[in-house]
């Protein structure tokens, strides 16, 4: 096993009705003048913006609202929330959403701490962040695990680029998870975040070098939990404990226990889904499904054992009589296409709706090779001739 360091300062609040302890919280950490930052109008609507207002109220603290964060969240959005900060002298932000909204406060976040300078320059990797703003978040959405995690993507609209921006100072103070308000989600954003939720954990599962058994077997645990009340929720989307199961694994798969004692991460098949939805705006989890085989079966001969152990831990593979390594691999990889298609999740790009050309192809992977300085992964680096094999292979 490697050396590792584990920081996951964020305070979980986690149940029914938590949401009213959130002026108490922001109180609790320093908020005075705070900008609340949503998605749709599915918030308003729902009521849960104003049990949100009144509990800030309560806790006699003034606060804005912003709204109208989109997935894969824009950096034109990002400037609107800087500017309505500072107009109103805005001291803490609380994103109420899924993972979008939370990255776009993030990115709002940094600014205020560098007024002067421009936070895409985070984003484009010219710079580091000095500071960040406090902020809790309100999780609405099981999908990103951004309530816990370091990382935050953002979407340039104008040039089609998605990128990401990693730093423990964004960290949320705290984080309130309700199972019940994610009830009223629509099955392909539930079985997205699904996704989403795995692939957190296997980036981190599928490196090359030194391992931990205990993060082994705590990562196949939790890969297992997922898909197991995925397929519940897709029949069942009422079932609480179902969506209780499903956001805990949520905020464990992204805040970097399943990655303790690991020879680094891989983040291959992430940076090549922000590509795809950079350039054609899909959805984050399902993107990812689309692409996750094509990388596989190009990286697996270089770590075996983990392709072999997750097919069998985590995929349930049962290895006959006769049935080579190999076999066992392409079992398992292929496993986990039929539980992507179990809930109507895709298995390649035609499947998700997209069929990109050649020429869109090669401007993907250069763009995802100028994202990652040229090179990406562990279990297998990948450079930009690798990137367009596997998108020619994922359609």
């Amino acid at each position: 096993m490697f050396n590792f360091n584990y920081y996951t300062p964020t305070q979980v609040v986690f149940g029914k009705d938590t949401v009213e302890q959130v002026g108490d919280l922001v109180k609790k950490y320093g908020g005075t003048r705070v900008l609340v930052h949503f998605g749709g109008q599915s918030a308003v609507k729902s009521g849960l913006i104003d049990r949100v207002k009144a509990s800030l109220d309560a806790a006699g603290i003034f606060h804005v609202e912003l709204g109208g964060v989109v997935p894969n969240p824009h950096l034109s959005k990002v400037y609107e929330g800087i500017a309505l900060a500072k107009e109103n002298n805005i001291d803490f932000l609380l994103p109420v959403g899924g993972g979008s909204v939370i990255d776009s406060a993030k990115a709002i976040a940094y600014a205020l701490y560098e007024p002067e300078e421009d936070v895409w320059d985070l984003y484009g990797h010219t710079r580091q962040s000095m500071g960040s703003f406090p902020l809790g978040a309100v999780v609405t959405i099981a999908a990103a695990g951004s309530e816990m995690s370091d990382s935050s993507v953002i979407t340039n609209e104008k040039t089609g680029e998605k990128r990401g921006y990693n730093s423990d100072i964004c960290r949320p103070k705290f984080a309130i998870m309700d199972p019940s308000l994610t009830l009223t989600l629509p099955d392909y954003q539930t079985m997205s975040g699904c996704v989403d939720i795995m692939m957190h954990t296997m980036e981190r599962y599928f490196t090359k070098g030194g391992n931990m058994e205990l993060t082994d077997e705590l990562a196949e645990g939790l890969m297992r939990t997922v898909k197991k009340y995925a397929e519940i929720l897709h029949k069942d989307p009422e079932n609480y404990d179902a969506r209780a199961e499903i956001m805990w694994a949520n905020s464990l798969s992204h805040n970097g226990l399943t990655g303790c004692g690991n020879g680094g991460n891989d983040f291959a098949s992430h940076r090549l889904e922000h590509e795809m939805g950079g350039m054609f705006d899909v959805t984050h989890g399902a993107g990812l499904a689309a692409v996750w085989p094509s990388w596989a079966r190009y990286v697996y001969k270089e770590i075996p054992e983990r392709f072999v152990r997750f097919a069998e831990k985590v995929m349930g593979v049962e290895r006959t009589e006769g049935m080579s390594d190999e076999d066992v691999i392409l079992k398992g990889i292929s496993s986990m296409e039929d539980f992507y298609r179990s809930i109507d999740m895709p298995t390649n790009m035609r499947e998700l709706g997209i069929e990109p050309t050649e020429e869109q192809i090669l401007e993907m992977a250069n763009g995802c090779a100028r994202a990652t300085g040229g090179k990406v992964g562990s279990a297998k680096v990948l450079y930009e001739e690798d990137m367009a094999a596997i998108y020619r292979m994922a359609i």
